[in-house]
């Protein structure tokens, strides 16, 4: 019973909390920002911080490196939240900060999840960042350009950090099963295996990584020598999860989104589901496969339902709002209807048919006649000489030439006869046959 006691006390903070980076050096990923020599970086090292955003998503770093700024400054400096803070108390601070700068005292405010900050909130700092009062650091897991007054906005850098690696996530597990702010003083077995399955698991978070991995040691089994042992039943217990044969990083991450498209491909919407709900349970990003989707709806539908693409492009953004698991309905609906609608990839054959000419002919010239004229120059060299404009005739059609002479008579889009297409194609071929009979009658 002592021996249990002592082991609750000592980790009576979390495994995320006893970890965070105290400085640069054990600070893990987003090396485009805080790599040597990069701008945040050399701001942080020479105390030169200007008021900027911390834009990414969970468990990326945004408050760890607001707190390595914290100890590396010579300002003050504070800290906001957006639950507890009113008006009233940001302008009390804010009016101590100016009085603190007329005596050469620099006050540093930290808003975490700015984007909760209402606007009359976000309004009381912005005189205080325009005059440089303060300098305000905020972090959000949202679009600034959406969650932000435009006005404070535009007095902050952002800085964009990313979701972290794998390999980050495993490094930062393996530190804190050695470092004693960790599980250094514990006697642990557990298997590489395992940690990158809870690196793959947390999806780019090192908080929830290092959550996991604090809810496996607690909970572990522990043997009369004081050994903990973990294993993976004992993850996929604690996480109700089964999928962990699902690599996102590996081969079956790409076999499982190849199922999803050729599932959809195949009209068949029963297979697509359930590969969507494979991908969703192992914990893919939601909005990866939204992006895939998206793809998926000019691919292999384009013009047979143009409304593909619209539907595809609205659940992205659903799931960018929303997020999981509330999101796993929108990206249902979009599965189910792009597998049942009509299919035609004649868009993207007919891109790789241009695509060929292009990169072997990259100096075809503009025709004189369809070239831009703005000044007396190009004028006088003829460009837009002869030039149509459609709107003028009723036909709303010309028989100018567009395509460069050497490509004269080339055919990339064919249109199929699938939904809405056949009216596409009914289309094209009466514009064809007008312009081939004009032309016909003016060479008479």
């Amino acid at each position: 019973m002592e021996q249990s006691y002592l082991f609750e006390t000592r980790f009576s903070e979390p495994l995320a909390h006893r970890m965070r980076a105290k400085n640069l050096d054990e600070f893990v990923g987003q090396k485009h920002l805080v790599g040597e020599g990069k701008m945040l970086r050399r701001m942080i090292e020479s105390d030169t911080i200007s008021s900027m955003i911390f834009w990414g998503p969970p468990g990326v770093g945004k408050t760890t490196l607001a707190k390595i700024i914290a100890r590396k400054t010579a300002s003050e400096f504070i800290t906001f939240s957006a639950v507890t803070s009113g008006i009233k108390e940001i302008k009390t601070v804010m009016e101590n900060a100016d009085k603190n700068r007329l005596v050469g005292i620099r006050t540093i405010v930290f808003v975490d999840e700015i984007h909760r900050f209402n606007k009359a909130q976000q309004d009381a700092f912005l005189p205080f960042v325009e005059k440089g009062a303060i300098i305000l650091i905020g972090a959000t897991t949202e679009n600034p350009s959406f969650e932000v007054n435009n006005a404070l906005l535009s007095r902050c850098r952002v800085f964009v950090l990313k979701e972290l690696a794998t390999e980050d996530i495993v490094g930062l597990l393996k530190r804190a099963m050695t470092d004693e702010r960790g599980f250094g003083k514990e006697r642990i077995i557990i298997s590489d295996e395992t940690i990158q399955h809870i690196a793959q698991f947390a999806n780019g978070d090192a908080r929830s990584a290092l959550t996991i991995l604090d809810m496996l040691v607690i909970n572990g089994n522990v043997a009369d020598d004081g050994v903990i042992r973990i294993s993976t039943e004992m993850l996929e217990e604690i996480l109700s999860k089964k999928t962990f044969l699902y690599d996102k990083n590996g081969e079956e991450h790409y076999n499982i989104i190849s199922a999803l498209h050729k599932s959809m491909r195949n009209s068949d919407p029963d297979a697509a589901v359930y590969w969507l709900a494979r991908m969703l349970e192992a914990g893919e990003d939601p909005l990866y496969i939204a992006r895939r989707i998206t793809r998926f709806a000019a691919e292999d539908i384009g013009l047979a339902d143009p409304n593909a693409l619209n539907l595809a492009v609205n659940v992205y953004h659903a799931c960018h709002f929303i997020g999981m698991p509330e999101c796993s309905v929108h990206l249902t609906e979009a599965v189910i209807y792009l597998s049942i609608a009509p299919k035609s990839n004649s868009c993207d054959v007919a891109y790789l048919r241009a695509h060929t000419d292009a990169s072997k002919m990259l100096n075809e010239p503009v025709p004189l006649v369809i070239r831009n004229a703005p000044t007396k120059l190009m004028k006088e060299l003829h460009y837009g000489e002869g030039y149509q404009y459609a709107h003028d005739v009723p036909e709303r059609l010309t028989t100018m030439q567009c395509l460069p002479e050497s490509l004269v008579g080339r055919t990339y889009y064919e249109p199929t006869t699938e939904g809405y297409e056949a009216r596409f194609k009914e289309r094209l071929e009466h514009i064809k046959q007008w312009k081939q009979t004009m032309r016909e009658k003016e060479k008479k």
